[in-house]
């Protein structure tokens, strides 16, 4: 009998990471719906969930197995579904996952019989790359189960460590007698008795940490196990010795018992077949390698082999392949080798189709299972030991649910309402039930409790959250209720009249979403209204003076007011920082209050809304500039101690935990839309603003006008004081940047340091032995460092290395490396290589680190020597094919058992991480001196009416309130990775005036009310969009020739 020729590990339609890149359609992508569900006799179907539940699910016979596993998604609200899979025994007693694309009855002789358990099938190398909590629960599940039945293998203490984080999250915080009980009743691992005390030990130093953070530490420490993840198949060598064959994201790898005792790399492998019992590997070429051109292995049955061969193609292909292979061509008279392919997103489509669209993600919350326990006792209800099954089925082909949309048994996990924030009209609405009951016990009432400012975690907001009481053995989750907000920066991302989608901290690529019910007015009103005022260019000027100082002073009442009152009253702030701030912004808001009042007398009586029939003399503005700029100059002192309170708050934080824990508090808070040392240096930007307005008043106007004198009088005064002030003003950005990026780093401690200046911060993808991995950069004048993002609460990136700029050389190595955009970093120590995501984004990354290395030959800077000697990572990437990049955090091995604080999760570094761009301190002093306030009109891509919002444009991002009273907006949304245009003839925007903002399928128009305004907004954005030079920032400093 004719034997199958050796079949192919993958078709050759996927590309290897570093190839050109083309973009594949994500099988879950908006606008793609999924197939009908075909006719013909139901079945039901039994699925068994990771934390031992069990589902019943009604499908058709002849529906494919990816059907199946989409409803299962779909009842859990997975969006990162494609790391898991159906399992189940075959007829020959086999374990086997159920193919995607064949039907199901194809594959499950007796379904009705058959339990399929829902597991994880691709393990990623770091669970950073999770990037929804739920995934992260569900891996915990699976590492839970995988301890439980032996699977995976450590010593005692990593054993103790992760039943450590189990037990937290499954009843809290330790107390002895409690945790005790718990641990004599529940087994976690197969021989627990003799390692009680020590999992005691190490519960005691979880104090602290919620459910979500239990879970992330359990991760952190499977991940580094040699066991992890690993799926042993038997086989043999061709000497018959007794081995074990197993596939990882890194290849194909060979076990002796538990001990791996060789690895081949995908980059090493040419092909992998099978033929009969054999099992083979094809390897590339090598002429260090000692290993033959074929290795042979014999496993029981060809079946064995078979099915190996499989989930060898798929993790290939997971993890290598940027998009789903494509079929093969049916042949026409015979088949030869398997048709077998992947089949679903690949991982790199997975992340950027959920980091893409964040404001679909399902709102939930952990809850501990004690907790939940003393909430359903509360409530007079009784625990069930197991949920009995439930029943879901597909939609059919009209769409229509059937009836057992009511199920008489609640979810286990909680669905609900979503937004889409391209359009408000079109929300994705999933099934809920009010009350039920389950094996025959009254599920407990739902209880909301409402917070309007929850402190905590930043990752996880919930203003409203609703505590869904879920009989089972494991933690659980809640789900918010659709009327829930998310918050950025202690604000929330979504409007008052919409649905946020999102319980917790949203990302920064989170667009902002305002329901048009809100503040819509007419395109007639408008136009009626626009007529009644001036069309003087001065008089626009005038107005942007109006709009932004009105900004101005609350972002002071920010320091005076919500500051004092929130941090400034308490015992643990030192008197003399009190009285600073005191003495410092005090009189500079007290003056700019009379400043605002007479701006707007004077506007109101420009445009005619009092003393109609007064004319002429009031239809100006230099007299008021120059008045107020000369009252303000013996306050000329207070501008000069913006840097003393800068250092003084810092050297208070630094002396206090409790100030400094105050003071982060503060920046979570609503009010506190932009980082708190920014309001600090308000004031010196303030006066740069005032000299733009001036300059565009003095070209504008005729030496013959009437207000040229004064406003050339008023430039002349406000020149002189920025004069004075610029050099001060350059170091204290240059500090304040420095503070703000330590809050975002951990692993460094001495970042802020006299001599060191900020240049650029930016993603690359560094080249290892795991291929191109995320990293976030950040370049000084003595130092690059370089970083990845942990999931941790704390949102933080942890640095990994650094690179001394003295004595480095920058080369091109596209053509080296074979990856697109590529350069080569060679230091005295090591050597990285490193990919930017575009030649734009190249070119400005090679320009400021040969600009920062020759910097580093003449200056006598601070030590670059930021890092511990055994945190940094000295291989060349010559070595990193054979040992991959370290990411553990040698130097605190004890901070997985505190507690980390709260943290800002939305500031620039992660809208660059999100974006995939960088940005430069000369943009950053571009972006904060451009400020710009006023209200435009906004419509969305597919909405048909017109908002009314008031817009300031600061730091890389617009922030959008209902009016210009409000104290804090009401969403923002970071310009960096937008492009700012004019709408096209095809888009039938038939108004005056208006810019599109577009980043992939966000698209957003505005719409201003002059060619002045618009001109401006356009101007200010495309100083957040469009890379500067340096040349550029300096240009923009120099003094007005009048």
């Amino acid at each position: 009998m004719a034997q199958p020729d050796p079949e192919p590990m993958s078709s050759g339609a996927g590309q290897r990471l570093g190839a050109p890149e083309t973009l594949g359609i994500s099988t879950l992508d908006p606008g793609h719906r999924p197939p009908a569900m075909p006719p013909g006799r139901h079945v039901t179907i039994r699925v068994r969930m990771l934390d031992d539940t069990e589902e019943l699910f009604d499908i058709s016979q002849k529906a494919s197995g990816k059907m199946l596993f989409d409803l299962v998604c779909s009842h859990m609200n997975l969006i990162e579904g494609d790391y898991f899979g159906l399992e189940f025994q075959n007829h020959q007693k086999m374990m086997v996952w159920l193919d995607h694309i064949k039907p199901i009855i194809k594959q499950l002789r007796r379904p009705k019989h058959t339990t399929l358990r829902f597991t994880v099938k691709f393990f990623p190398p770091d669970h950073a790359q999770l990037l929804e909590e739920l995934t992260r629960y569900l891996f915990a599940l699976q590492i839970k189960q995988d301890l439980s039945c032996g699977r995976l293998t450590c010593n005692d203490s990593s054993a103790a460590l992760m039943v450590s984080h189990i037990i937290q999250s499954e009843i809290g915080d330790f107390e002895e007698s409690q945790c005790r009980s718990h641990l004599l009743n529940n087994n976690y691992i197969p021989d627990q008795m003799p390692l009680i005390d020590k999992i005691m030990e190490f519960h005691s130093k979880n104090i602290g940490l919620t459910p979500a953070e239990s879970d992330y530490q359990l991760l952190e420490v499977a991940r580094r196990l040699e066991m992890y993840g690993i799926r042993l198949h038997p086989a043999k060598d061709r000497e018959g010795t007794r081995l074990s064959l197993a596939v990882a994201h890194t290849g194909v790898l060979v076990f002796q018992g538990h001990t791996r005792i060789n690895a081949f790399n995908w980059s090493k492998v040419r092909k992998l077949s099978f033929k009969r019992k054999r099992f083979l590997i094809k390897l590339r070429p090598d002429l260090n390698s000692s290993y033959q051109d074929t290795l042979e292995f014999l496993m029981a049955s060809r079946d064995c082999c078979k099915i190996f061969w499989k989930i060898c193609v798929e993790y290939h292909a997971f993890f290598r392949l940027f998009e789903e292979p494509k079929p093969k061509p049916k042949p026409v008279l015979f088949t030869r080798g398997s048709s077998f392919r992947f089949s679903g997103r690949t991982q790199k489509q997975v992340i950027d189709y959920v980091r893409e669209s964040e404001f679909k993600k399902i709102p939930f919350e952990r809850k501990h299972s004690r907790v939940q326990y003393n909430s359903r006792v509360q409530h007079n209800s009784r625990l069930s030991p197991l949920p009995s099954p439930r029943h879901h089925e597909v939609p059919t082909e009209s769409g229509v649910p059937g009836d057992r949309v009511d199920s008489p048994a609640r979810r286990h996990w909680k669905e609900s309402v979503l937004v889409s924030a391209e359009d408000p009209s079109v929300s994705r609405i999933m099934r809920a039930s009010p009350s039920h009951q389950r094996n025959g016990h009254d599920d407990r009432a739902e209880s909301v409790s409402r917070t309007e400012d929850r402190r905590g975690s930043t990752r996880q907001t919930h203003p409203e959250h609703l505590n869904t009481g879920v009989v089972s053995n494991s933690p659980h989750l809640s789900a918010s209720p659709g009327h829930s907000h998310a918050m950025v920066n202690g604000q929330k991302s979504l409007d008052l009249c919409s649905h946020s989608p999102d319980g917790r901290q949203p990302s920064p690529l989170t667009s902002p979403l305002l329901n048009d019910a809100c503040s819509v007015r007419t395109d007639d009103e408008d136009d009626v209204r626009r007529k009644r005022f001036p069309t003087d260019r001065a008089y626009f000027i005038a107005k942007e003076l109006l709009t932004t100082e009105r900004t101005y002073l609350k972002d002071l009442e920010v320091v005076t007011v919500s500051f004092q009152s929130a941090v400034g009253q308490d015992e643990a702030t030192p008197e003399s920082l009190k009285n600073t701030i005191l003495s410092t912004f005090e009189p500079l808001h007290k003056f700019h209050t009379g400043f605002l009042r007479e701006v707007e007398q004077r506007l109101a009586l420009w445009e005619g809304r009092s003393n109609a029939h007064i004319k002429g003399d009031y239809q100006r503005i230099g007299d008021v500039m120059l008045k107020n700029l000369q009252g303000l100059k013996p306050l000329t002192t207070n501008l000069n101690k913006q840097s003393e309170v800068l250092l003084e708050l810092e050297k208070a934080c630094k002396a206090s935990r409790k100030l400094e824990g105050l003071c982060r508090d503060f920046e979570l808070q609503k009010v506190c839309y932009i980082p708190l040392n920014v309001f600090i240096l308000r004031p010196l930007h303030r006066l740069i603003h005032y000299k733009q307005i001036l300059e565009r008043l003095c070209k504008h106007y005729p030496a013959t006008h009437v207000d040229f004198r004064d406003c050339r009088a008023a430039l002349a005064d406000v020149s002189e004081v920025v004069e004075q002030l610029q050099g001060s003003l350059i170091k204290m950005e240059n500090f304040q940047k420095l503070l703000e990026l330590k809050k975002d780093l951990i692993g460094v401690d001495n970042l802020v340091a006299p001599g060191r200046e900020f240049i650029r911060l930016g993603c690359l993808s560094k080249l290892s032995g795991k291929g191109l991995q995320q990293r976030m950069f950040f370049l000084f004048n003595d130092v690059i460092l370089y970083t990845s993002r942990g999931m941790t609460p704390t949102n933080q990136f942890k640095v990994h290395g650094q690179l001394p700029l003295h004595g480095m050389t920058i080369r091109e190595s596209e053509d080296e490396w074979g990856v697109p955009h590529a350069f080569t970093l060679v230091g005295q120590r090591q050597s990285v290589v490193v990919a930017a995501s575009s030649l734009t984004e190249m070119e400005k990354w090679m320009e400021d680190i040969k600009m920062a290395i020759e910097m580093a030959k003449t200056s006598n800077g601070p030590s670059s020597d930021l890092l511990p000697t055994n945190l940094t990572d000295n291989k060349c990437p010559e070595d990193s094919s054979v040992e991959a990049e370290s990411e553990d955090d040698t130097t605190s091995p004890h901070t997985s058992l505190e507690r980390p604080a709260p943290h800002r999760g939305n500031t620039m570094v992660h809208v660059c991480w999100h974006r995939n761009t960088s940005v430069s301190m000369v943009d950053f002093s571009i972006a904060v001196e451009n400020q710009l306030s006023g209200n435009l009109l906004r419509k969305f891509k597919n909405s048909n009416g017109w908002q009314k919002l008031w817009v300031v444009f600061t730091n890389f991002s617009l922030f959008f309130y209902k009016s210009h009273q409000d104290d804090y907006p009401l969403a923002s949304l970071p310009l960096l990775g937008y492009s700012v245009t004019i709408p096209s003839e095809s888009e039938n925007i038939h108004k005056d005036y208006v810019f599109k903002l577009h980043f992939k399928s966000h698209v957003y128009y505005f719409r201003s009310e002059s060619e002045y305004t618009f001109e401006r907004w356009m101007e200010v954005i495309r100083s957040a969009t469009v890379p500067s030079s340096r040349a550029r920032v300096l240009n923009s400093k120099e003094p007005h020739p009048h």
